[in-house]
C-alpha cells in the first residue's frame, strides 16, 4: 500500500474480501511487496501485518508490548474492531503472534492531501505480546547511510502478482531530500537502492525501514508513498516518513492512559 504521490493508494485484500472506511479498495489480490527484493534472510521480532478479514493490507513496527508504528493513511477512518494483527512472523498468513487493537491514533496533522507529511499513526494491542520491539533510532543519518525496508507488499512491476507468502527485505540507502518529488524535507526520508528497478510498493506501507545489523536493529521510517513522478514502484525512489523526528509525539502518545486520541 505504498502511497502515491497525492493519491490515497490504500488497502490490498484479496479479491472478495471486504474492506472497511479507511482502508480504501485495490482490484485484485494484496498488493503489498517489495519489488526486487529477496525473502528475508531473518527473523524480525518486530514487523507487523496489519490484516482485515484475514488479508494483509499494510506493514507496522512493534516499538513496546502493545504499541505499533504504522502510516497514517493505513488506519486512517478505521475502527480498532476492523483490524487485527500478526506480529513477528515471516509468513502473513501464519506464525507469530495474532492479536487485535484497541486504539488508533493518526497524526492531528496529517490530511492526505497536499503538502504531504506526517504519514504517522500509532496503533496499540489489545493485549501485550513477547516478541522483541524495535528501537527507534535517534536519527536517520546523512544520505549514504544504509537502511533495510521490510515488507509483504507488491513484488512485481507490472502489479497484480499476487502478495508473496514470505516477508520480503531490500537493502537500502538515504539519499538527499532533493532527489525525491513532493517530500516534506526534515520530516520524510527520501530512499533509494542500489539494486536495479527495486523499491516498496502497494501493501508495504506503513512497514519499517531499519539500519543497523542483525541483533541490533533500528527503526528510522515508515513507509509511505512514491518518490518520483514514474507512476511504476519499481522507478527507484521512494519517501518514508521520518520516525525519528516523532521520538517525542510517540512517547507523549503511548504513555497516556485517557482514550482521547
Amino acid at each position: 500500500m505504498l502511497r502515491k504521490t497525492g493519491v490515497l493508494m490504500i488497502g490490498v485484500a484479496a479479491a472478495g474480501a471486504v474492506l472497511v472506511p479507511g482502508i480504501a479498495a485495490a482490484a485484485d489480490g494484496p498488493t503489498p511487496y517489495v519489488i526486487g527484493g529477496h525473502d528475508a534472510t531473518e527473523d524480525y521480532s518486530f514487523m507487523v501485518s496489519l490484516q482485515q478479514g484475514g488479508r494483509h493490507f499494510c506493514g507496522g513496527s512493534l516499538i513496546s508490548e502493545d504499541w505499533v508504528v504504522t502510516a497514517a493513511h493505513c488506519v486512517q477512518g478505521a475502527q480498532p474492531g476492523q483490524i487485527r494483527t500478526r506480529i513477528g512472523a515471516r509468513q502473513h498468513a501464519s506464525g507469530g503472534t495474532e492479536t487485535g487493537v484497541s486504539r488508533i491514533i493518526v497524526h492531528p496533522d496529517f490530511t492526505g492531501k497536499e503538502p504531504l507529511g506526517q504519514d504517522i499513526a500509532l496503533v496499540r494491542l489489545d493485549k501485550p505480546v513477547t516478541e522483541q520491539p524495535i528501537k527507534i533510532a535517534e536519527a536517520v543519518g546523512d544520505a549514504g547511510t544504509a537502511t533495510r525496508i521490510l515488507g509483504w507488499g507488491e513484488h512485481c512491476a507490472d502489479q497484480n502478482c499476487g502478495a508473496p507468502e514470505i516477508l520480503q527485505e531490500l537493502d537500502t540507502k538515504v539519499r538527499p531530500a532533493e532527489d525525491c518529488r513532493t517530500i516534506a524535507a526534515g520530516k520524510e526520508i527520501c530512499t533509494g537502492s542500489d539494486t536495479p528497478d527495486a523499491m516498496g510498493c502497494y501493501g508495504d506501507s506503513g512497514g519499517p525501514q531499519i539500519k543497523g545489523r542483525p541483533g541490533e536493529w533500528e527503526l528510522v521510517g515508515a513507509t509511505s508513498r512514491d518518490g518520483d513522478a514514474d507512476p511504476k514502484c519499481a522507478s527507484g525512489l521512494g519517501i518514508w516518513t521520518d520516525v525519528t523526528v516523532y521520538r517525542d509525539w510517540i512517547a507523549e502518545r503511548t504513555s497516556r492512559t485517557q482514550t482521547v486520541a
